[in-house]
């Protein structure tokens, strides 16, 4: 019996990270869900035949123990844990809201891809981070979290051009419009009716599967076919300001 190969996917308790969980497990990968809330991983490990692995990608020790727990080899490691908190003018923003959003989008995602970078390079594996279109055009309100996005592609530029000798590919996917299950309402603060809005009108926003379906394809190339930047918008949204609404 061959040896499944591996994948490890970070903020797999909702979302992205779960649908991308779910589409990596369908395909034959042994998948490694981490997420600060372990009861919600656990129960995707048992669907999926997974493993599950309680981690706060902020925290050293969590990210150090998840590496461990996932083994000398992976092939696939889907940096998608983060977040975005608050939507006020830089004015009036709260800055804890900034710090939180860059310790985990930000400082979360290097030092996870830091703890995985041998396994990865053992594997000739792929890192796939979830980035954003709030990483490539600023929007009034997304201060903080534009700039946590514009940091984490940074990131991967800096990166793809240092691993330019290593047999490990950079990948960087950057949805637009997405309706997936928390996003919208963790950013602000539990009200459904400020979530709700951000899609009011939009017949088809993204889902959490159309971007786990291009995790997938990604992660399904062949090692020499490296996907710098794949932008996923619904085609309602010809643009971060330009959004298709029905009355």
């Amino acid at each position: 019996m061959t040896e499944r190969k591996v994948a490890v996917v970070t903020g797999a308790s909702s979302g992205i990270g779960r649908a991308s969980a779910r589409a990596l497990a369908a395909r034959g990968y042994d998948v490694v869900c981490a997420a600060r809330r372990l009861d919600r991983v656990q129960e995707l490990a048992r669907e999926i035949d997974g493993r599950a692995v309680q981690c706060d990608v902020t925290n050293v020790d969590d990210v150090k123990n998840l590496a461990a727990q996932a083994g000398s080899r992976v092939d696939v490691l889907v940096a998608n844990a983060g977040g975005a908190f608050g939507a006020e003018p830089v004015a009036t923003a709260n800055l804890d809201d900034w710090r939180r959003m860059y310790d985990v989008n930000v400082i979360g995602t290097a030092a996870t891809i830091q703890a995985f970078l041998p396994a990865l390079e053992a594997a000739h594996g792929v890192i796939i981070t979830i980035g954003s279109t709030a990483g490539i055009v600023s929007y009034e309100g997304g201060a903080g979290y534009c700039g946590s996005k514009h940091a984490v592609r940074a990131l991967m530029g800096a990166l793809r051009l240092e691993l330019f000798d290593k047999p490990v590919r950079v990948c960087e996917i950057d949805p637009g419009m997405v309706k997936s299950d928390e996003f919208a309402l963790v950013r602000f603060g539990g009200d459904a009716d400020k979530a709700a809005a951000v899609y009011q009108g939009v017949e088809a926003p993204l889902t959490q599967d159309d971007i786990a379906d291009a995790v997938a394809y990604i992660a399904e190339l062949p090692e020499h076919v490296n996907i710098d930047q794949m932008v996923v918008r619904p085609r309602a949204q010809a643009a971060q300001h330009k959004v298709h609404r029905t009355s």
